[in-house]
């Protein structure tokens, strides 16, 4: 089981914090979220979360490590032309000595396509550019010279040099079976979400559909479509962010967190410490459920979303442990 942080909302200098914290307990891979401005459930925009860019984050994230691996959950296709995003994950991998990875999706916060005119398509259109995306990125990273006549991107004899120390680990995030079909073709590691593609904004009611049922049924289907290609869909690594982190001191605890969360998540409260999106409870508890996500769910990586350095440095000590 890999254990992962996602590094969101804070300061330059807090980051390279968290960073380093991060790696000296032992965590084995940061990831950043790619966005003009955080829009949160139901549309709630944090205008107090810095717009720093994706790629130099992941810079200062790497300048300031020497082992985590740093990535993306996830960058927003539609903001870069696949070329650019592939020299951006090339220069991280040379920054790096190939600690670089490539987590990438459709896009969906409408809220900044719609403040900055940059062109929104409808889903089918999105997840077909992310596709050929991919196949132009696998091409520049790997060719001498691109030459791809798609739909959305062309390229003629296109040349990117040098050439990563080894070809950039891809992961993918979401939650729809379009985004999934992209998934099995293309992937080495899929983040599964509650899908919000479609709706452009998180809604609570699309989230609580996402159950312990059908988070399995999510992995089956990947499995089974990357098959349809060829692959070995038991290769494709399993994914799962918890957003919501909390660690108790009692059973007591726990059930009061649970039925504090239960109005948000939609669903009832003994059913919070299974959601996929969330972890819940003393640290033996969240221990023993990461263990069943790990044997009924195939998932081989957990990444907690934290900011708070307490929260990180109780995770490793108390959890962390109790699970490898």
């Amino acid at each position: 089981m890999e254990f992962g942080v996602q590094i969101s909302s804070a300061g330059l200098a807090e980051m390279k914090a968290l960073a380093t914290q991060a790696e000296a307990l032992g965590f084995g891979v940061l990831m950043l979220a790619d966005h003009i401005v955080y829009e949160g459930p139901e549309k709630q925009i944090d205008t107090s979360w810095p717009s720093y860019d994706a790629m130099v984050r992941a810079a200062l994230l790497l300048e300031a490590t020497s082992r985590v691996r740093v990535g993306h959950l996830v960058l927003c296709n539609l903001f870069r032309h696949p070329a650019i995003t592939a020299q951006g994950i090339l220069t991280l991998d040379h920054l790096s000595g190939g600690r670089a990875f490539c987590g990438i999706g459709t896009g969906w916060t409408a809220t900044e396509f719609a403040m900055t005119g940059i062109p929104y398509p409808d889903m089918p259109t999105r997840l077909e550019m992310l596709d050929e995306a991919l196949t132009v990125m696998k091409m520049l990273w790997s060719q001498e010279r691109t030459t791809f006549t798609g739909r959305h991107y062309q390229l003629r004899d296109a040349i990117l040099s040098p050439k990563p120390a080894r070809q950039p680990e891809i992961l993918l995030g979401g939650g729809g079976k379009g985004l999934l079909r992209v998934a099995a073709k293309h992937a080495d590691v899929v983040n599964i979400i509650a899908a919000v593609g479609a709706n452009g904004y998180i809604s609570t009611a699309e989230a609580a559909k996402l159950t312990d049922e059908s988070f399995r049924a999510r992995v089956r289907f990947l499995r089974e479509e990357a098959a349809r290609h060829g692959r070995d869909g038991d290769a494709i690594r399993i994914s799962n962010v918890a957003f919501t982190t909390m660690l108790t001191d009692s059973a007591e605890q726990t059930r009061n967190a649970c039925e504090a969360l239960a109005g948000f998540f939609r669903i009832p409260a003994d059913a919070v410490p299974r959601a996929p999106l969330a972890l819940v409870g003393t640290p033996d508890a969240v221990a023993a459920e990461i263990a069943r996500r790990e044997r009924d769910w195939g998932v081989s990586q957990i990444v907690f979303s934290a900011r708070e350095p307490g929260l990180i440095e109780r995770l490793a000590k108390d959890v962390l442990p109790l699970v490898r």
